[in-house]
Order: structure tokens, then C-alpha cells, then sequence
């Protein structure tokens, strides 16, 4: 029982019709781990199923509309909120997907709201939140200086009635990466959610949107929450096809990040893939979960974490920021 088991139920729903009371409970169980029990009710729904499964599964279904008009709310306000500035605003991941409409966006888990605006607009953006009522959630000093010089988005910000968090990105990976996208042509070939609307609300183009999937999981991260970030890109590319999507991720430096998240994704959910070691390791960190939905295979989750810091800093950089931390967390 691990994350594969999810996998084959979302490939083929009807191959829990097989399940026994173990099989649903590891199911629903890795599901909720991996914030896809949503995402799980939405592809078994009109699957017969145990009574208790179908009022799990319907609570999902409920849980995960009421998240999608949150979100669409939120959305709306930040449009608000910055639509005096004049400037593009273009949603990014779970927010996007429901916007849209997408099959991606069906039954999704949306935590913060995730925008992209112009580098040269920050503190426009900045100080526009502020005004219409969000507030920092980092008032420490050395984690807002170094959002602000070497990540890629503000220090994030919560709103102080609604408590919800937005992310306000300027470009999809940190500073300090080895890859630098380009910023600029993502804003550029971005596709405004309503025909014909200037300085309203956009989401990446067919190809971006992918791309950008790739890069959160595989150039930034360390894999945390990649079942749900390769059924976005399998989605995606079910939607939205794979012509142009290989110059699009090279333009960026994103091509090997875009090519495995393909294997991946095709390994996971659709008709399999060829896969190189180093993908099968991914998949080993992806997949690990027990019958109780418990995180399994530490090493390999931490050699991941490592991995993930070192892909957004240089050693010296990467070894004072730890120091940093450690140092204000108590350790000295």
C-alpha cells in the first residue's frame, strides 16, 4: 500500500470495484495525505462504492466547491485590489485551473492564492495589498530582506479579515537558481481569463502552464505534494496537447524539468513510460506513503530536501542562510 495505489484508482477508477476495506481505507487515506481527496471523489463519482466511502467521497465533492468559490473569491478581490494599477495579473496553479475551468482544476485542494506580476511593479502591487487589507505574515527581518533580494516572489501576505494568504510572484523559480526563465515572455503569452478584457485577470499560456508545473516540482522543490503536481501536468497535456511544449520549456530552461515530469506523469496516470533510474528514484520519493496515508522513506525524502536547497542556492550562499536560521531558531 502506497502512492501507486492512488495512482491506479485515478488511472482506471474502475478498478476499485476490487477494493476491500483495507484497499479504501489506504486509499482514502493516501488521498487526504496527498490533498487529492477531492480530486479522487471527482473521478469515482457514479463508481459504486461502500456506503461509508460514498459519504467520505461526498463530503470531499462538497468540501473541495466550497474551496473553488473561496478561491475564485479571492481571486476576484486581488483583481480588485490591483486593477487601479493597470498591470497584468495572472493567476497561478490551483486558482488558475478552477478560473479556467480545467479538468486539472476539478476537485483540486487550493491553499494561497498564487499570482504573477511585473518585477518592476512590486512595490506598486506591494503597497496597493496593504491598502485593501493584507498584512505580513514574515515580520522578521532577515526572512523579509532575503524574499525581497533572492526569491522570486514578496514575503507572503495574509489578509487580516479573511485569513487568507496570497503569494505574489515575479518570475517562477528563486534568484538564486541555476535556471532563470523567462519572466517577461511568461507575463507576455499570457491568456486573460475573459475574452477581450484589458487589465483583468490572466493564467500562462497552453505550454507556460505546464512548464511551470515542471519547474515548481522538479527545479525548486523536493517532490512534496508531487502526485498532485503530476496530475495537474497529466491533465494539463490531456487538455492541452505537447506541440510547442518542448521549445516553450527549452526557451526557459526548463526542458529536462518538462521531459521528466512527462515520464512521470504518463508513468503515474497514463499509459506508462520509459524511465531513466534518476525517474524512478522520483518516483520512489512521489509514491511514499503507507496504508495510513503515513509519510514513508525518510532517507530518501531527506536526500530530496537536500536537493531541493541545493538546486535554489549556491553552497557558500546555501551554507550562511542555514547557518542563519539555525542561529535564530536557538542553536547557538
Amino acid at each position: 500500500m502506497n502512492g501507486w495505489l492512488l495512482a491506479r484508482i485515478l488511472r482506471a477508477p474502475g478498478d476499485a470495484a476490487a477494493l476491500d476495506a483495507a484497499g479504501w481505507t489506504a486509499l482514502i487515506a493516501i488521498a487526504r495525505a496527498e490533498q487529492m481527496i477531492g480530486t479522487l471523489a471527482w473521478r469515482l463519482e457514479g463508481t459504486p462504492m461502500p456506503p461509508a466511502v460514498t459519504r467520505i467521497l461526498a463530503d470531499a465533492r462538497a468540501s473541495a466547491e466550497h474551496g473553488r468559490t473561496l478561491a475564485l473569491w479571492e481571486a476576484e478581490a486581488a483583481r480588485r485590489a490591483l486593477a487601479p494599477l493597470g498591470i497584468p495579473v495572472v493567476l497561478l496553479k490551483g486558482t488558475a485551473f478552477v478560473a479556467a475551468g480545467l479538468m486539472a482544476g476539478q476537485g483540486r485542494s487550493i491553499g494561497d492564492l498564487d499570482i504573477l506580476v511585473p518585477r518592476a511593479s512590486l512595490q506598486a502591487v506591494e503597497r496597493a495589498l496593504l491598502t485593501n487589507g493584507w498584512e505580513w505574515v514574515k515580520p522578521d527581518a532577515y526572512d523579509d530582506a532575503y524574499y525581497r533580494r533572492w526569491m522570486h516572489e514578496l514575503p507572503p501576505l495574509v489578509h487580516r479579515e479573511r485569513d487568507r494568504m496570497i503569494d505574489v510572484h515575479h518570475t517562477i523559480l528563486p534568484l538564486t537558481a541555476r535556471i532563470t526563465p523567462d519572466a517577461a515572455g511568461l507575463l507576455a503569452e499570457a491568456v486573460p481569463l475573459r475574452a477581450g478584457e484589458k487589465g483583468g485577470l490572466a493564467m500562462l499560456s497552453r505550454t507556460d502552464v505546464i512548464v511551470h508545473a515542471a519547474a515548481h516540482l522538479f527545479a525548486d522543490g523536493d517532490l512534496a505534494g508531487g502526485m498532485r503536481n503530476l496530475w495537474d501536468v497529466h491533465c494539463l497535456v490531456e487538455e492541452f496537447g505537447v506541440v510547442g511544449l518542448i521549445e516553450r520549456a527549452e526557451h526557459h530552461g526548463l526542458g529536462d524539468a518538462v521531459g521528466r515530469a512527462l515520464r512521470l506523469a504518463a508513468a503515474l496516470y497514463g499509459d506508462g513510460a520509459t524511465l531513466s533510474p534518476g525517474d524512478r528514484l522520483c518516483l520512489h520519493r512521489v509514491t511514499a506513503r503507507d496504508g495510513w496515508g503515513r509519510a514513508t522513506r525518510p532517507v530518501t525524502r531527506l536526500g530530496f530536501y537536500i536537493r531541493s536547497h541545493w538546486l535554489r542556492m549556491p553552497p557558500a550562499m546555501l551554507a550562511r542562510h542555514l547557518w542563519i536560521k539555525w542561529r535564530k531558531q536557538g542553536g547557538a
